[in-house]
């Protein structure tokens, strides 16, 4: 059988799900009436974002115009920056990827740092230029940039409409035509790459794996390299998009394994599984080991849900390996987990998913970077939580991380892009121009600056044309300050940040004012305060709910009303003193986005 491993990569909204539904239309592996928009897009929350958040896999049978045979397997992937560890575990598994790209709007960024990444490993790139049906459409002018771009022949990239269907057969005809057919033996011992898994109620674990070297049947006794684990596997199959059993999977096949596995925490993505009887001398070299940009906690309004939700989030984990969790507690919002993020959006996408698919009400804390500090003792400390922070007396220097930013933008919009990002104590190197009209600005910049709305800004400052792509550069010595929120003379340790002192002032300021909004009246007076150490920088106040106590005092003497007044003073001090105020999850997210 002759066997073709590819995936997809794009910028995101290119058209890599559409494509993935054309190709499955033609090659006959979904029936017109299973069919629907999105296909391999199966979580309620990809198809009303529009976005694809996992990476999956399909086999394909497709008859070529030379009249033979080809097995495909199709490793769709995401193409939103936070989603970047999805991409590199799918081209891991390939031997050549389509590069997609829209012929109204170009290269982005997210395309060339996807690119890179394929180039990285050495696969055959074959570029492809989509949504030529567009009215606003330019296909030989973005045909031209890639060509430059890629400095390869112009009559290379294939021109297509996946919504349409134009162009699809040429696209299947190249994959047939210039990805390599996989490497390996089946005589030599199994090494199969675990590249994701997810969990299946009655099944338990189920594992995502590519077959690098031997075979693999039903039956067998396996061994995790990594982890050192010992299963029988249960179940072999393939995904046709629907799973479907089979007996065998054999070299550069790709398909799923299910040994009953029950506990999440037994898998490692990247690990190799190999045959217990004739093992593999060494394991394959896997994945890089990813480390999270943005750290946030993650609690449960009721507190008894706690159980719940630390199983979620192991199961959670078996289908998103870049997230990362571990418990916490903390003083204003009890047990929770501090959990590691590539992004905001990934964060949105797992509180989303943990409250829709396992049923739970959560609360997030705010979000922050991992800042290194040096104490006077000259002990180094990783600060990823604010109430990790030891005393001011304790501190030397505090270091941020930064990192390398790349921003793709239309000509016409540099300059309000470059006052946006020195805005944002970013550090200019250069510019390079894409085409006509379309520069890649590189500046240096401090992470915590990109990580809640850089990225929103950017899109409306170019219209929706503008985009961006980091990596983690180095940490540098910054003027960081403790912010706390505090209420009634208590600190709510959840909505406390780490922050540069420039900008502590305006954020406190910022942050009181919203919550001033948001925070419910009580019938005691709630003063709301940012502060840095023993400083109040800002202050609002929540007034309180009025009762009329001399309503039906009439005439008599002033004494009277007096009276009545100072008890109610006296009532509202000692509320004041014992009262809790309620701290709804919309100021947290107002205070976050402030």
């Amino acid at each position: 059988m002759n066997i073709r491993n590819f995936s997809i990569i794009a910028h995101i909204d290119h058209g890599k799900s559409t494509l993935a539904d054309r190709i499955l239309q033609i090659t006959a592996a979904i029936s017109e009436r299973e069919f629907h928009e999105q296909m391999l897009d199966d979580m309620d929350l990809e198809r009303e974002r529009g976005i694809t958040i996992k990476s999956s896999a399909v086999r394909l049978k497709y008859t070529a115009k030379d009249g033979r045979e080809y097995l495909l397997n199709l490793i769709d992937t995401p193409g939103h920056v936070d989603f970047t560890y999805e991409v590199s575990k799918s081209i891991a598994a390939c031997e050549g990827a389509l590069l997609l790209v829209d012929a109204a709007q170009g290269i982005e960024a997210q395309t060339v740092a996807n690119l890179y990444m394929a180039m990285e490993h050495n696969l055959v790139i074959i570029p492809v230029v989509n949504k030529i049906d567009l009215s606003n459409a330019e296909p030989e002018r973005v045909k031209k940039d890639i060509a430059n771009f890629l400095q390869i022949d112009k009559e290379e990239v294939l021109l297509a409409s996946a919504k349409e269907g134009t162009g699809t057969i040429d696209v299947l005809e190249s994959i047939v035509k210039r990805i390599p057919p996989p490497a390996g033996s089946e005589s030599n011992p199994l090494q199969g790459l675990i590249f994701d898994s997810s969990y299946d109620t009655y099944k338990g674990a189920v594992i995502y794996i590519r077959i690098m070297n031997g075979a693999v049947s039903k039956g067998d006794q396996i061994r995790m390299m990594r982890m050192g684990k010992q299963y029988e596997v249960q179940e072999i199959g393939v995904f046709t998009p629907k799973a479907k059993a089979i007996d065998k999977l054999h070299c550069g096949e790709v398909g799923y394994l299910a040994c009953n596995i029950r506990d999440a925490g037994k898998i490692e993505i990247g690990d190799t599984i190999t045959s217990v009887a004739e093992p593999a001398k060494e394991p394959l070299p896997g994945y890089k080991k990813l480390r999270p940009m943005v750290y946030s906690g993650i609690y449960p309004v009721n507190n008894k849900d706690f159980a719940s939700l630390k199983d979620a989030m192991a199961k959670l984990r078996l289908s998103d390996a870049s997230f990362q969790y571990e418990p916490e507690s903390s003083a204003a919002l009890g047990f929770g987990f501090r959990c590691g993020f590539l992004g905001l959006l990934h964060m949105e996408i797992i509180q989303e998913r943990l409250e829709r698919e396992y049923d739970l009400n959560l609360i997030i804390s705010t979000p922050s970077v991992i800042y290194k500090v040096v104490k006077k003792d000259g002990g180094l400390m990783d600060v990823d939580n604010p109430s990790k922070m030891p005393p001011v007396n304790f501190i030397q220097e505090i270091r941020e991380p930064y990192v390398t930013a790349y921003i793709i933008t239309p000509s016409d919009s540099i300059g309000t892009v470059m006052q946006l990002t020195e805005s944002r104590r970013g550090e200019y190197i250069s510019t390079e121009y894409i085409g006509e009209d379309k520069a890649k600005l590189i500046y240096r910049m401090p992470l915590s600056e990109i990580i809640v709305d850089f990225y929103d800004k950017i899109k409306s400052i170019t219209r929706g044309y503008g985009s961006l792509d980091y990596e983690l550069l180095d940490y540098r010595r910054g003027d960081m300050v403790k912010l706390d929120i505090v209420l009634n003379g208590e600190p709510f340790d959840a909505l406390s940040m780490i922050i540069h002192r420039d900008k502590a002032q305006f954020k406190g300021r910022a942050i009181v004012d919203k919550m001033k909004e948001l925070v419910p009246r009580q019938l005691f007076e709630v003063a709301i305060q940012a502060a840095i150490g023993g400083n109040i920088i800002a202050r609002s106040t929540v007034r309180p709910l009025k009762k009329h106590v001399t309503g039906k005092c009439y005439g008599g003497d002033i004494t009277r009303k007096r009276k009545l007044w100072e008890k109610q003073k006296a009532g509202k001090k000692k509320m004041k003193q014992f009262g809790t105020v309620q701290i709804p999850q919309e100021a947290f997210i107002a205070a976050l986005k402030a």
